[in-house]
């Protein structure tokens, strides 16, 4: 035995990173842990920093696993905690109550008590979770919330490494983003390549029925995939323009088969290509497209309905397909239009609440069937008592929802939206406080996906409708300070976004509306805001001219900054 570490076979002392403590009900977690930890690599400028220590995190000891062998549990235990840099402590109701867990903070601290415990919170509030010894005397150990609700796997992972290598968190935050937009890029690189593949494929499929249908299932799936999911990290990372040849091939694809060649699965994927599409053109503003394609989907959806009402996956295809035609008409001003499509995407969601009772799908068509009405009645009519009981259901569907699936970001970005649709009822019917308090919720919910995606595009426009409806609260109240407060990140954060996404619509509209509450908020400070309205003015001019003047009913900054500069 060396002094500081664990005999090895050769003789050499045996020293560990980190050592995890946990009770038996989380030993799942700290596997899990252990194994990330030994898989994880330092970013290369960081590992130079540190000459004398490897990229590598280490070994990590966890005892239940590393010790099945030893001969003397006991003082096994002591010298492979003599042996570890630092102490990680899986925290959680067992974990509190588990005399084992104390026994080994109470051993490290004495062992070493300069060197780094850290928390990893996992179940429970942290006085429900942390072991009593933990914080004992005032002290308060590093910690980690791994909870989806809170930092979540992926920075609550990361807390843990940069309190490990001793490192600062920023560094390794960026270096992760940057690791998944590389990800990205290459998976559409390989998903291109594929889809070239595909076409070879399907032509060759012709040999035998069997071997035909097989292909035809793998093209599909390779079609659905990169309209669905590869659409969904290309909208994320502002990327819509390379969505334009995938969506053209994959139309090809179905245009070249009859449908009564197709099966009831082969129909259903068609329907959900034909609704991707079709959101981006509306993203566009090409509605027309859009139109076509959503009502060519809504005709196949009804007939799968027709011919098996009790197929919850032919039912949620279907309410999709009203869903995005009454999108449409509320784009175009049809609002009885909107009205009766919505109605039946209610009925559709109440029928597949009924196939799939209690489960996180139905709770959200359920909460998007109210949503939609809520809206709809608010636009419409501008009655907020009347929205108010599809709003207040919305929203307790949703958040339904998110409880059951939290690692889902469609469902938190969808309870998001409810969050601010509350916050519009409270506002109208004049009780501000309410409204204050759901724009932060809203925002806080925004603010869970930017952290495990902080590259997204798709979050940081969304975040700035809560920081545009708190501005305009504040500067309701007189509260100028607290406007400019929240105004001032908000221009930071998506000059940022900008940069890497200088053609995307969406983050310049959003500008151009923090431009005029800057204007706005400089008028009110006695500032010179008429040289603020005129720049903001010419940035509308900008916006207009670049995207398009169909583009000027998403946003009433243009005509507002018009007015406040004269023009």
């Amino acid at each position: 035995m060396t002094r500081g570490g664990i005999q090895s076979g050769n003789g050499a002392a045996q020293r560990f990173a980190a050592f995890i403590s946990y009770s038996h009900a989380d030993a799942a977690i700290a596997a899990k842990l252990q194994r990330k930890l030994e898989q994880y690599r330092l970013p290369r400028h960081v590992a130079a920093l540190h000459p004398e220590q490897s990229a590598d995190i280490g070994r990590i000891f966890r005892d239940r696993e590393d010790l099945a062998a030893a001969p003397s549990l006991t003082d096994a235990i002591r010298d492979a905690l003599a042996a570890a840099e630092a102490l990680i402590v899986i925290c959680s109701p067992d974990a509190r109550s588990s005399h084992w867990v104390s026994q080994e903070i109470e051993l490290f601290r004495k062992l070493h008590p300069d060197r780094p415990v850290l928390a990893a919170l996992v179940r429970g509030e942290p006085g429900e979770a942390f072991p009593p010894v933990l914080t004992e005397g005032g002290l308060e150990p590093l910690a980690a919330d791994l909870r989806p609700e809170a930092d979540g796997w992926s920075l609550g992972f990361l807390k843990i490494v940069a309190g490990i290598a001793a490192v600062p968190l920023d560094t390794l935050v960026q270096r992760d983003a940057q690791r998944k937009m590389r990800r990205v890029m290459w998976i559409t690189a390989g998903a291109l390549a594929a889809m070239l593949a595909m076409g070879v494929m399907t032509t060759l499929a012709i040999s035998a029925r069997n071997e035909a249908a097989r292909q035809r299932a793998e093209a599909e799936g390779l079609v659905e995939y990169l309209i669905t999911d590869l659409g969904s990290k290309l909208d994320g990372v502002g990327r819509l323009d390379v969505m334009d040849d995938v969506n053209a091939r994959a139309l090809r694809y179905y245009d070249d088969q009859t449908s009564g060649s197709l099966t009831a699965d082969s129909l259903n994927r068609r329907a959900r290509i034909l609704h991707a599409v079709g959101e981006i053109d509306i993203k566009r503003g090409d509605f027309a497209a859009a139109s076509r394609r959503l009502n060519m989907a809504n005709a196949i959806t009804s007939d799968l309905v027709k011919a098996d009402p009790d197929n919850a996956e032919h039912r949620f295809a279907n309410a999709q397909s009203v869903y995005w035609l009454g999108r449409i008409a509320v784009h175009q001003d049809s609002f009885d239009a909107a009205r009766k499509y919505w109605n039946n995407y209610l009925n559709e969601a109440r029928a597949l609440a009924r196939l799939q009772p209690n489960t996180a799908r139905s709770f959200e068509e359920m909460g998007y069937a109210h949503g939609n009405l809520c809206e709809l009645e608010f636009d419409q009519s501008s009655d907020a008592a009347k929205a108010e009981p599809d709003c207040v259901k919305s929203l307790a569907l949703m958040e339904k929802a998110a409880r059951s699936d939290p690692r889902n970001p469609k469902t938190i970005l969808a309870l998001a939206n409810r969050q601010g649709w509350m916050a519009d009822i409270f506002e109208v019917q004049g009780k501000l406080p309410k409204a204050v308090a759901q724009r932060h919720a809203e925002a806080a919910t925004v603010e869970q996906l930017i952290a495990r995606d902080p590259l997204n595009i798709e979050y940081i426009e969304r975040a700035n409708l809560p920081a545009i409806g708190l501005i305009s609260l504040y500067l309701e109240q007189g509260d100028i300070r607290a406007a400019e407060a929240v105004l001032t990140p908000a221009i930071t954060r998506i000059d940022a976004a900008i940069k890497r996404a200088d053609d995307n619509p969406g983050l310049r509209i959003e500008r151009l509306r923090l431009a005029y509450y800057h204007g706005e908020i400089d008028r009110k400070q006695g500032r010179n805001w008429r040289r603020r309205a005129a720049q903001s003015a010419e940035l509308a001019r900008q916006v207009e001219a670049q995207f398009g003047s169909g583009l000027r009913q998403r946003t009433t900054a243009f005509d507002a900054i018009k007015r406040q500069d004269g023009n």
